[in-house]
């Protein structure tokens, strides 16, 4: 098995790197998964191995491999040196080793939008119903078990895989609700963004906290009876029975392998109904309303263009503020990977169909509130790493956004440069439009806030910032005069 060429190094991590456990891993003890240089690996206690051989043996998994729908993974050979993992104990040791491709960049389910996280869940049933004929299960159901290539969801957890045993339901099914099926519901059936209640709870939404939102005639909404109130219900008689006491009354019921595919089946032609289109807002034609001349738009892009091709072919471009996601598809053509951050749902989810139907895999739009990006989470605050901790990018546009963020969001304007060039890693380039006071966009925002409140924000003083934070070695006034556009080389 081949793993595909997505910015893995394919040379060995030197013997020198000390293997770094990634925090989200820990949950499963009978695999661990480490950071050794570039290199993802993944260390199985000997019943995984026995489980992760029998799984490569099998006539369904090598296709979901060789399509990309799993991500490349291949044993390490027992010469290799990145063989030798700590384990946390004196007296054991992994029975094996697996590297993995690393995906371009780590998002969480929070930072997705509507039809990202449907077409995560399909994919994720997919492989189940791909699973459950050969004899095997998935041991989880959580979305974090989802990456992205672009805008193809890929499914990393390959440790998840173990055989099906008589009378056993899928084990998942509890995780795919929270994470992945009522986060959904919210969005089709109520309108409601799923986001927030995911970044509040790493282990997704409870069936007590759906109960009470579909109540009366939304019983009978789709899906609604079944996989939450029944769900819910069977839970609480359950509390207090055994996992093996549940497999064994199953197993007596008559449940058989046939009736766990049909459960998987009828969960993806529930999905497949569950749809929503976020209602547009101000944002989602905002190219045609921000007033930009066709002068300033031709200068825009030019100097942008030369910018990301000054320094040679990027590795990973951020857009922060990526609206429609006009320059980060111009970013794509200079860049291994592209980055598209922007805050409102809706521009995102078109933007991701948009992608998604031209065949673009080099962009990945995500969801996010740049003035409250997403933080750690989970145990410790460090299981989900936070969006400051995943973007070091070589290049970093931020175009058209510090006034959103210095006046819009009163954030002051040293702690807006501050930000944008920590995204950066180190070497990289800032990409930063200053729009000035008297712009229409920026009077509009100020209009709305107490006269005087913004003393400092003013170019001058926005130049002096940038001049901090590194070298600017390019600039661009556009010709309506009221916008610059710098590019700043970050030490």
């Amino acid at each position: 098995m081949v793993i595909p060429d997505l910015g893995r190094s394919t040379r060995p991590a030197p013997l020198d790197v000390d293997p770094r456990p990634e925090p989200g891993s820990f949950r499963d003890p009978a695999n661990r998964v480490f950071h050794a240089g570039d290199d993802v690996l993944r260390a199985l206690d000997r019943t995984a191995a026995d489980h992760w051989r029998a799984l490569a043996a099998s006539s369904f998994f090598p296709p979901l491999l060789a399509t990309g729908k799993v991500c490349g993974t291949e044993e390490l050979p027992p010469e290799s040196p990145l063989r030798h993992l700590p384990t946390g104990s004196a007296s054991s040791s992994w029975a094996t080793v697996l590297r993995h491709e690393r995906v371009p960049f780590v998002s969480h389910p929070y930072e997705w939008s509507f039809a990202m996280l449907r077409d995560a869940a399909l994919l994720h049933l997919e492989i189940l119903r791909a699973a459950l004929p050969s004899g095997f299960t998935t041991k989880d159901g959580s979305a974090y078990n989802l990456q992205w290539r672009g805008t193809d969801p890929v499914f990393i957890d390959v440790g998840s895989f173990t055989p099906l045993r008589d009378g056993e339901p899928w084990a998942g099914y509890r995780q795919f609700c929270q994470t992945l099926l009522y986060p959904l519901m919210l969005g089709a059936h109520l309108g409601l963004a799923f986001q927030p209640w995911l970044r509040a709870q790493v282990d997704g939404i409870e069936p007590e906290q759906m109960g009470p939102l579909f109540r009366g005639t939304r019983r009978l909404l789709p899906g609604v009876l079944t996989h939450v109130h029944l769900h819910g219900s069977v839970q609480r008689r359950s509390a207090a029975t055994s996992t093996a006491e549940v497999r064994a009354q199953l197993r007596d019921a008559g449940y058989t392998r046939e009736l766990a595919l049909a459960t998987a089946r009828g969960l993806e032609k529930l999905v497949r109904r569950l749809d929503h289109q976020p209602p547009a807002t101000h944002w989602v034609d905002y190219q045609h309303t921000c007033g930009y001349s066709g002068d300033d738009r031709t200068g825009k892009e030019r100097f942008v263009t030369a910018a990301l091709t000054a320094a040679g072919r990027r590795r990973l471009v951020l857009d922060l503020g990526a609206n429609d996601g006009r320059y980060a598809r111009l970013a794509a053509r200079h860049a291994d990977y592209v980055v598209a951050v922007e805050q409102d749902p809706a521009v995102v989810d078109r933007l991701y169909r948009g992608l998604r139907g031209a065949g673009e895999r080099h962009v990945l739009p995500l969801v996010m509130d740049l003035a409250d990006p997403s933080p750690g989470g989970g145990w410790r605050g460090t299981e989900r790493a936070s969006f400051a901790a995943r973007a070091k990018a070589d290049t970093v546009l931020a175009l058209a956004l510090v006034h959103h963020l210095a006046i819009g969001r009163n954030v002051p304007l040293p702690e807006v440069v501050a930000c944008l060039a920590g995204f950066a890693a180190p070497g990289g380039r800032l990409v930063v439009e200053f729009v000035h006071p008297d712009d229409p966009m920026a009077a509009r925002l100020l209009a709305n806030k107490p006269d005087g409140i913004f003393p400092d924000y003013r170019r001058d003083a926005f130049e002096a910032l940038l001049a901090g934070h590194g070298t600017v070695e390019d600039r661009l006034e556009l010709p309506s005069g009221t916008r610059t556009l710098y590019r700043v080389a970050l030490p």
